[in-house]
């Protein structure tokens, strides 16, 4: 019987910035297993009014409760920002956002100098990071810059060159100018961007300034929370993961691997005969729909979705063997499991699409 703090534990976000923050996790607490849900079908929250994030959050917050996860980790800062408290009030179980914990991190890494946040509009209207510092130090203050170009260029993939870093320098100078000493990535999508954003902020600065990444931040903070409530997992095995969309689009495998860090398949919206148990418990036939429509074997689908065998499909989608493909937690990126005869199927983490 699997015991409470055996459970999944469970994350969403308006759309697949959140999985920086699964990522984060998948690093910091391995043994975990994760439900991830992302509302695709209505991203971005960021332009929403309150009440419409709201009455989203909750109808997230529900499916991943039916789902039986232990905890619920708000992967997206503007849900964070206008909804966590109504979260808190609705549900009978732990809810965790991203603002307290970057806001933590930051006012230990500015030493009470002026704290710059990039953020969605919505994140920053909402006074969230310059309230959650407040409750921490009453002596430092907050600048907020809203800079949604980014979010595209994370989307996009865009993260190297000349073009992310004259936007990151558009939207860091008003920071800078205000005298922020430290800039916290106040929106998921911001890590894939942190080697601009960290370049850019040293330039206008004069020398390098502390980046706070809210997704790492939150990671540590949901260790320590599970440790303290005697809600960690007593699994030493790499944990499981299980994505949830409510739309497939066209991208959705390129842009989940890139945020995710590891290879997702099953995002081309095919279907799959329920044959196979895949690594989320749902079953599927070992025969895939590849991008392309073509239906291969998940011995054959690369992370581009071209076909390979499962001794040369990288987290790039290069040749390499799946036992020497691992992130920071030693979990290798191509998931091995086993067909009916006991044989090993490499294949990504692979995808459900829900209604809600």
């Amino acid at each position: 019987m699997t015991s409470h703090g055996d459970a999944p534990l469970g994350v969403f976000d308006s759309g697949l910035g959140g999985l920086t923050v699964v990522r984060a996790l998948r690093r910091r607490c391995p043994a975990e297993d994760i439900v991830y849900l992302g509302d695709t079908a209505r991203v971005p929250y960021g332009t929403r009014s309150p009440e419409t994030v709201v009455r989203y959050a909750l109808g997230c917050a529900r499916v991943l409760i039916e789902r039986r996860v232990k905890a619920i980790v708000v992967a997206c800062n503007t849900v964070s920002a206008v909804a966590l408290d109504m979260l808190r009030v609705e549900l009978d179980l732990p809810v965790l956002g991203v603002i307290l914990p970057g806001a933590r991190a930051a006012v230990a890494a500015s030493r009470g100098a002026t704290i710059g946040v990039l953020g969605t509009a919505g994140t920053i209207a909402s006074g969230a990071y310059p309230r959650a510092v407040a409750s921490l130090s009453t002596r430092t203050e907050v600048a907020g810059q809203a800079a949604p170009l980014l979010v595209s260029l994370a989307e996009e993939g865009w993260v190297e060159g000349e073009v992310p870093r004259l936007v990151a320098r558009r939207y860091l100078e008003p920071l800078i100018g205000a005298g922020a000493r430290s800039i916290v990535l106040g929106c998921t999508h911001f890590p894939l961007l942190r080697t601009a954003i960290e370049a850019e902020t040293a330039a206008l600065a004069g020398g390098p300034l502390p980046i706070v990444d809210s997704a790492s931040a939150t990671a540590d903070e949901v260790a320590s929370f599970l440790a303290e409530r005697g809600l960690a997992t007593s699994r030493s095995a790499p944990g499981n993961l299980a994505l949830l969309v409510t739309d497939l689009p066209k991208s959705f495998a390129a842009v989940a691997s890139r945020f995710l860090g590891e290879p997702v398949v099953g995002g081309d919206g095919g279907s799959r005969s329920p044959t196979h148990v895949g690594g989320d418990g749902g079953s599927r036939s070992p025969t895939h729909v590849g991008a392309d429509g073509g239906s291969r074997s998940p011995t054959q689908v690369g992370a581009d979705g071209g076909s390979r065998s499962p001794t040369q499909v990288g987290a790039d989608g290069g040749s390499r063997s799946p036992t020497h493909v691992a992130d920071g937690a030693g979990r290798p990126l191509i998931q091995a499991e086993a067909d009916g005869a006991g044989r090993s199927l490499a294949q990504g983490v692979d995808v459900e699409q829900i209604d809600l």
